[in-house]
């Protein structure tokens, strides 16, 4: 099957790659989201790129998204970006909107957004973040990911009874996501590894780091295929079994962006463990996003199952 992007396509990638190098430079990521950053993500199209023309948006499908959040990992875009283009996708225009499993017991950016979609086993519910009665993780593992202990929801209004969709759409979101991590973590590797000296020579030229880096780049390709594989999935375009594309998706750009973050935490040494250096921040955030979607364990298991 061919991933290759198609001219549209190619040019929508430009587009938000041009505007993340502009307006989210790590210096500015490094900061967090904020309302104008959420305003220009918006005004790009970003949360409303699936809604129909009648709604504003722009009529694409999920492989259209899947681009674009491609790229808004790669430059670790904060924010709670899933759930305002899932609801976006709908024609609900409700702000900065976060989204979280009523029985998981956390939810990211509470204090940022001004809605929470509770997803359970009948639909999907909008409540006001300021009535989830939650505490913050004083130290959440990923520092510009904040994370709230939630003890209770309030009922909040019903909006989707779409939820296996939703949840589908939101694993592929994610995974795209991850797949931009582990991207900008092989480029990091590289870079550094091409600059870096030890014993009078670049460390890129050594087999050990040449090997690193190899194994970065395969993973980062088969989990994009992946990822590509399940939007087509669920655009319904694909011929396969497109909950198992989409759990294989979310398993193996979790998986990716976490061992990426390792070796590329590796080519830099002791450097990278250093809060100067961004492959810290890329690493955290992507066992942040695997963590706040089921795990690896859990969706290797779900595999499993359906075959």
């Amino acid at each position: 099957m061919n991933f290759d992007l198609d001219a549209d396509e190619l040019a929508l990638q430009t587009g938000i790659r041009d505007l993340c190098r502009g307006e989210f430079p790590m210096r500015n990521v490094r900061r967090g989201i904020d309302r104008d950053a959420w305003r220009i993500l918006g005004g790009a199209g970003v949360f409303t790129l699936r809604a129909s023309e009648s709604l504003g948006g722009a009529g694409l499908g999920m492989t259209a998204a899947a681009v674009v959040f491609e790229e808004l990992g790669r430059a670790l875009v904060p924010g709670p970006l899933v759930g305002a283009h899932v609801l976006g996708a709908r024609g609900i225009d409700a702000g900065a909107v976060t989204m979280c499993e009523r029985d998981v017991g956390v939810v990211d950016h509470l204090g940022f957004a001004d809605r929470v979609c509770v997803l359970d086993g009948e639909g999907a519910r909008l409540v006001d973040a300021a009535s989830v009665d939650a505490d913050p993780i004083t130290s959440p593992l990923d520092p510009l990911t904040p994370v709230h202990r939630v003890r209770g929801f309030p009922t909040g209004e019903s909006v989707a009874d779409d939820v296996d969709r939703i949840r589908a759409e939101a694993a592929v979101l994610t995974a795209a996501l991850l797949v931009g991590i582990a991207t900008a973590e092989t480029e990091l590797a590289v870079a550094y590894a091409k600059q870096r000296q030890q014993f009078g020579r670049v460390i890129g030229s050594f087999q050990a780091v040449k090997h690193l880096c190899a194994d970065m780049l395969v993973r980062a390709e088969v989990a994009r295929a992946a990822v590509y594989s399940a939007a087509v999935h669920l655009d319904g375009k694909g011929d396969g079994d497109a909950e198992r594309a989409v759990t294989g998706a979310a398993l193996l750009a979790g998986e990716a962006a976490v061992k990426n973050g390792t070796s590329c935490v590796q080519v830099h040494g002791g450097m990278g463990f250093t809060w100067e250096v961004d492959a810290h921040l890329y690493l955290k955030r992507a066992v942040a996003l695997s963590a706040l979607h089921h795990g690896s364990d859990a969706l290797a298991a779900a595999i499993a199952a359906s075959v």
